[in-house]
């Protein structure tokens, strides 16, 4: 088991919750999560810590939203999300993550720019289309981003707030767009040595305030409506991206 103050384990599990909410209830919440892992173990060993646990909450989103998901996003996305996570992989066997966050979170906050004025010229409330260039781009990065840090929840959240994704659909297409990505990134982690004994016994105790996080945010969804719901996403990339910009 890995050695921790009583402190750490509290904030860790309150970490293990919010993965759980941010599954079923507001993407973008995990960003929390991340900085809190972040700040107790090793970056390569927070990655494998937290993968784990993201593909338990995982599950409880795809049971909750699994028939609400759009399926052409996904298809087109596709290409774009194996690129940068092929990136990703290389960077992660031989770099370390403090070189590029902040470059991260500088695209994730031009990233929300460009949406708010997206949004601002539409004038659809459905679903609209990304341009090849737009999908391209947050593919890549989304697939880099989430095998480097388990980040890609900010960089998903701006491309479906662009297509103007509503809730449930928005929970739907991010549930499988992440269902099948950490399930490729779990053999890769697992060749570069990440899952340790120490890293497993740790993620036993924390899987059940995930299922806690995960139910609390299926009562939360029906109560939020559409517009609080795109603000709240919103301004949880922004701190998300702030977050990656601090050395």
């Amino acid at each position: 088991m890995i050695d921790l103050a009583p402190w750490a384990w509290v904030l860790l599990a309150l970490a293990a919750a919010v993965i759980g909410v941010s599954k079923t209830a507001l993407p973008g919440a995990n960003t929390l999560s991340i900085a809190i892992f972040a700040a107790f173990l090793p970056a390569r060993t927070s990655t494998a810590a937290m993968l784990l646990l993201l593909i338990v909450g995982d599950m409880f989103a795809l049971l909750t939203y699994r028939r609400h998901a759009h399926w052409p996003t996904l298809i087109r996305l596709a290409p774009a999300v194996i690129g940068g996570l092929i990136l990703g992989a290389v960077f992660l066997a031989y770099a370390s993550n403090a070189v590029v966050r902040p470059v991260i979170g500088g695209i994730l906050l031009a990233m929300v720019a460009i949406t708010l004025w997206r949004r601002r010229s539409a004038s659809s409330d459905t679903i609209t289309h990304a341009h090849l260039g737009a999908t391209i781009g947050y593919g890549t990065l989304g697939g880099f981003t989430t095998m480097v840090a388990n980040a890609g929840g900010p960089v998903m959240s701006m491309y479906l707030l662009a297509m103007r994704t509503p809730v449930k659909v928005f929970l739907g297409t991010a549930a499988w767009f992440f269902a099948i990505v950490n399930l490729v990134k779990l053999p890769v982690l697992a060749a570069l040595g990440l899952f340790t004994v120490p890293v497993l016994l740790m993620d036993l105790v924390l899987v059940p305030l995930v299922v806690v996080g995960a139910l609390v945010g299926r009562w939360l969804i029906p109560r939020i409506h559409q517009r609080l719901f795109d603000r709240i996403v919103m301004i949880l990339t922004i701190v998300g991206a702030a977050y990656l910009l601090i050395p």
